[in-house]
């Protein structure tokens, strides 16, 4: 049985030669430099961030059982035992009672920046102030709702955590949705509004579909950080060794406030703990992030 060889296909006559080998020899050294830089780059911002995971996994893998996960907090740093049951309540409970107000307000908001506000003087105003709350420290907005709400209801409560936490989830999402809502193509606007639809409804199933994928990673980013905040939790929450399953009733707990107290504690069983809490934390955030994940896939597959 023979083979034939393929063709090798060549330029036309007077076409100029496009191949890689057709390079000048400093073209090729400044690519092949710049590739390794890249390398290096990633594996500069790699090896950080698999030291930290590295070793949150083999000092806390140990600690996380049944009974940490649902135990109630010892009173004392030198009690060996005991969990983090409270604190992962009330993590879960404080942060989605933020995400629950500033999701929705940031997405409004940046849809009005994008698709109604553009350049005008209002639209122009809350960029800047969404610029100005993305730098705020978490510890002066911590203040800032321990001057307004603490103290004018005098109780420290989750509600007011939660509050703290949108405040800096709120910023976050609007600038990043805005941009995620600019990489949308114009035609597909204009192709939607010429076949009569109106602007609401251009905007809800042609432009936000189209870009849920990007707006999913920033309400992510912005969660993430605002579960990991510690400086608001300890100002405005308070601490409480006992499950509270109220946001509004008595003070409560959460995992950044525990890690903060246990590990500046010198004892083992406290570090433990402090560990321990970490991971729950990490574990916490990666799996709402795929779920968040595959919901936002699913949805932008079924609206195109």
């Amino acid at each position: 049985m023979t083979t034939t060889a393929e063709p090798v296909t060549r330029p036309p006559a007077g076409a100029p030669d496009l191949s890689r080998r057709a390079l000048s020899l400093r073209r090729r050294l400044t690519n092949r430099i710049f590739l390794g830089l890249f390398v290096v780059a990633v594996f500069v911002a790699v090896v950080p961030l698999g030291l930290v995971v590295w070793s949150v996994l083999s000092r806390g893998g140990g600690v996380i059982s049944w009974e940490f996960l649902t135990a109630d907090i010892p009173n004392s740093f030198r009690r060996p035992g005991g969990g983090v049951g409270p604190a992962i309540i009330g993590t879960l409970l404080i942060t989605g009672m933020a995400a629950l107000m500033a999701i929705p307000l940031g997405v409004l908001g940046a849809i009005y920046l994008n698709e109604y506000g553009k350049q005008r003087p209002l639209a122009r105003l809350i960029r800047m102030m969404a610029d100005i709350m993305t730098g705020v420290p978490s510890i002066v907005m911590g203040l800032f709702i321990y001057s307004t709400w603490v103290l004018l209801f005098e109780t420290r409560s989750g509600f007011a955590g939660a509050l703290a936490l949108a405040c800096l989830m709120l910023p976050v999402i609007i600038r990043s949705t805005e941009e995620m809502l600019r990489l949308v193509p114009d035609e597909l606007r204009q192709a939607s509004l010429a076949l009569g639809a109106r602007k609401w409804r251009t905007t809800v199933t042609v432009v936000l579909p189209a870009a849920i994928s990007g707006i999913t990673s920033g309400i992510l980013l912005a969660i993430a950080r605002a579960a990991g905040e510690t400086a608001p939790i300890v100002f405005v929450v308070g601490i409480t060794a006992s499950t509270n399953w109220s946001l509004f009733d008595g003070e409560n707990t959460a995992l950044p406030a525990q890690i903060f107290r246990n590990a500046s504690q010198v004892f083992e069983p406290a570090q433990e703990r402090a560990w321990g809490s970490a991971l729950t934390l990490i574990v916490i955030v990666l799996v709402f992030t795929i779920i968040a994940r595959i919901i936002a896939n699913r949805f932008a597959i079924k609206e195109r």
